[in-house]
């Protein structure tokens, strides 16, 4: 039972990690298209064969930054990610409650909005509050700006802490906190900037006596022209 709990064990992981990087190659895709889209109009179109592999291109550097890190460092990688992992994967879901929230808000269903109105509230605020503490907390072990200081201070000093074996490792380690940081204040203000932008849809739609929501019109595999992406 031991051996098929490993092998089961690993393939559930392979499985999380693979479908959890393709949603999130894919979702990074679409903002990153949407919003060099307002510049560009042209590379808005998602079957434009060009724009549709430049798009892809960033959204997977992104991740392959940290891929490439983790085989040329040791302390790098998924060691630098994963403490990312769980505040991007619930800010992302308070996203997706906000998102929610306005589709209903549009298509005039307000009674059912306290479905995902509730949630979205205490995600949202959980989710701040955690990234916050993340951030500047003091002490070290939560902190990633405090252990990228205690680090640095005993490179200052010329002193290897674990689970570093020297300077070099120290220095990475300092260098992932200090990304983390970074990407962590990042997700947060997307989220913010998500909320105040839902307001404001959410205004309209009340003050429209109509349902307001639309979807893209559906292209169909035999319209696309030749040569482009289907």
């Amino acid at each position: 039972m031991m051996a098929f709990w490993y092998h089961f064990a690993i393939l559930f992981e392979a499985l999380f990690i693979l479908t959890a990087v393709d949603a999130g190659t894919r979702a990074c895709r679409f903002m990153v298209q949407d919003t060099v889209g307002i510049v560009i109009p042209a590379l808005k179109q998602s079957h434009n064969f060009f724009g549709s592999r430049v798009v892809t291109a960033v959204a997977v550097s992104g991740w392959g930054f940290f891929v490439y890190q983790g085989v040329i460092d040791p302390l790098g990688g998924i060691n630098s990610l994963w403490p990312l992992f769980g505040i991007g994967n619930q800010m992302l879901a308070a996203m997706a409650l906000i998102l929610g929230t306005v589709i209903l808000f549009k298509m005039k269903k307000e009674k059912y909005v306290w479905i995902t109105i509730f949630p979205t509230i205490f995600l949202f605020i959980t989710c701040m509050t955690a990234g916050w503490q993340k951030i500047f907390h003091e002490n070290p072990k939560i902190g990633f700006l405090a252990q990228a200081n205690r680090f640095s201070d005993a490179i200052a000093r010329n002193e290897v802490l674990k689970p570093a074996k020297d300077i070099a490792e120290m220095q990475t380690i300092v260098f992932s906190n200090q990304i983390n940081a970074v990407l962590c204040g990042f997700f947060m203000i997307v989220a913010i900037v998500m909320v105040f932008a839902a307001i404001g849809v959410i205004r309209r739609a009340l003050a429209n006596p109509n349902p307001s929501v639309q979807e893209s019109e559906a292209i169909y595999s035999d319209k696309i022209p030749a040569g482009e992406v289907k």
